[in-house]
């Protein structure tokens, strides 16, 4: 067993009065929003909420993206975001000088990735929608990202993903554990989707999970594995395919790298890790650090692999970047059990409830 796994879990342990603490906090809060005497304020407009109920990764980043390529070739669609990170405050829409500094990595993911998409942040959704809707009077829907515990918001459409193997019914109130939220709140959810899940997903395993889940008869429980792209070059955006002759330095500062080291450890020949903690904020000295890790490897195919999100915090570094063979691995959620239909046509038919009809194929 793995020492420092085995240390993390009796410090969290030692942590569970402050759990405590933390859970009866959100506890009164939920229940002053199920009383009403906090208000939840609904809108007149498609408002699509992508949520969870934990700390750590999920998957709501790429299922932002999932609902953005779904939706853009019929609908003007926009993302609103807190802006995790960010230096600057309040309501900010993105144009074309906009960093990652001024709107946080993971919108500025999606306004690089989607340059037609209007990409917003606001720690409050509830000024800044108006904001938004104001500056692009012609919107169709938008996209809210990690918005659920957000309940000043009724968003017509609420998405809460949960991690196969750390599935919110296992979980615990943070820090003993990852829950944010507690358990119950998930009853407010539409859609449910289980992410990064084996792509061999059986049967019973999925029968598994929904027992634990519990879901509401009004509730559609999905399961999605994850798929990995072929790597492009982050500035000149040349693909590269990674072969079992290949070693890797993975330049890593995401909540959950497990997926992407066990991708890595079945297609290359090995790989070295450079680790940043989530949401780092990438300085010169860790350029020259990455630069001087990557020099030690003594191989002659090696190349550099980093996550969409770590892409846009390090853009910043472009004259060295375009020397450096480091490359942008792209992630998405594909569907299992042929629910990735059903679930499109679950959200098309929600935003056409607020318009004229259209037939959807």
């Amino acid at each position: 067993m793995n020492l420092n796994n085995v240390f993390l879990k009796s410090f969290r342990i030692v942590l569970l009065p402050f759990a405590l603490l933390y859970g009866l906090g959100v506890i009164i809060r939920n229940w002053l929003f199920d009383k009403n005497y906090l208000k939840s304020i609904p809108f007149n407009f498609p408002i699509i909420c992508v949520g969870n109920i934990a700390v750590g990764g999920t998957g709501k980043s790429p299922m932002v993206e999932y609902l953005i390529e779904l939706l853009q070739p019929e609908f003007n669609i926009a993302t609103l975001s807190r802006g995790y990170k960010r230096k600057t405050k309040g309501y900010l829409l993105a144009n074309e000088k906009t960093t990652a500094l001024d709107i946080g990595d993971e919108s500025m993911q999606f306004h690089s990735k989607f340059p037609n998409v209007a990409v917003s942040v606001g720690e409050e959704r509830l000024v800044a929608i108006p904001q938004l809707l104001q500056d692009k009077p012609d919107l169709d829907a938008i996209i809210l990202d990690d918005a659920f515990q957000h309940r000043y918001i009724k968003s017509g459409l609420n998405i809460v993903l949960t991690e196969y193997n750390n599935l919110y019914a296992h979980d615990f109130f943070f820090p003993t554990g990852d829950l944010r939220d507690h358990q119950s709140s998930v009853k407010r959810a539409d859609v449910i989707i289980v992410t990064k899940c084996p792509n061999d997903l059986w049967k019973d395993n999925q029968d598994r999970v929904l027992k634990l889940l519990k879901p509401l008869p009004h509730q559609f429980v999905y399961f999605t594995s994850i798929t990995y792209g072929i790597p492009y070059h982050i500035i000149t955006k040349e693909q590269r395919s990674i072969t079992n002759t290949d070693e890797i330095l993975l330049v890593c500062g995401i909540a959950n790298p497990k997926p992407l080291k066990e991708f890595l450890s079945k297609y290359a020949y090995t790989y070295y890790q450079k680790n940043f903690s989530d949401h780092h904020i990438f300085t010169i000295d860790d350029f020259r650090d990455i630069k001087s890790k990557f020099e030690s490897i003594e191989a002659q195919n090696k190349f550099i692999i980093t996550t969409e999100k770590d892409a846009v915090r390090l853009a910043k570094f472009t004259e060295q970047l375009e020397q450096m063979p480091i490359y942008v691995l792209p992630i998405r959620h594909k569907f299992l059990f042929n629910g990735g239909e059903e679930f499109n046509r679950l959200v098309l038919s929600f935003i056409d409830s607020f318009s004229k009809p259209t037939q959807h194929e």
